[in-house]
């Protein structure tokens, strides 16, 4: 080997064997509050990612949908088609509030998403459950932070995994919250004029 190549891997030897005592450290195992939110697009597809995940380790999961409509997503389509057995799709909104201009309605259908996603964390089998646009209910008061926040506290089961996702999410929500990712927005089609797509935004 020449010098840099052993150089190189000298330092991966002691990389490896200071990440192995760290890994040796993390054995603990729950189930987690996850949230993502902000400005920057891939809340709900990376948690999206995860609810298929979930699928492929034969993990039954469960996604309610808070905001979004009638409109047709690929993960939508896809999970109803083919996996409705193993994970559960509730499709509760009828569309983003500046849409439906409706706000009693609204906050009737969030409650009913809300009592939903209540019913389904509630279940032991459901390892995962999605709560899709929940963080905008919150924002907009149809759905109590409080509440949420003292559920998610009190009555989740130990190894049930909750993922809520949208903007602005509740400082009370971070806090109580295990992992927390905040999408950055750095640039964004739709500001050069790009409608949103298929494939890419659902």
């Amino acid at each position: 080997m020449t010098d840099d190549t052993d150089r190189h891997a000298m330092k991966m030897a002691r990389k490896k064997a200071a990440r192995d005592k760290i890994m040796a450290t993390k054995t603990g195992e729950k189930g987690l509050i996850i949230v993502h939110t902000g400005k920057g697009k891939g809340k709900s597809s990376a948690a999206f990612g995860m609810i298929f995940r979930c699928i492929a380790h034969d993990m039954q999961s469960a996604v309610v949908q808070f905001i979004k409509g009638g409109m047709s997503t690929g993960e939508r389509d896809l999970i109803l088609s083919k996996f409705s057995d193993i994970c559960e799709f509730h499709t509760m909104g009828e569309g983003f509030t500046w849409e439906t201009q409706d706000k009693t309605r609204d906050t009737e259908m969030a409650q009913a998403a809300w009592r939903k996603a209540q019913e389904l964390i509630r279940n032991p089998e459901n390892r995962m459950v999605l709560l899709d646009e929940i963080n905008i209910a919150i924002r907009y008061g149809y759905v109590d932070i409080s509440d949420v926040v003292e559920f998610l506290t009190t009555e989740k089961p130990e190894m049930t995994h909750v993922v809520l996702t949208g903007r602005n999410a509740a400082p009370e929500l971070i806090e109580i919250a295990d992992l927390v990712t905040e999408m950055e927005l750095v640039k964004h089609p739709f500001r050069s004029g790009i409608k949103a797509q298929i494939g890419v935004e659902y």
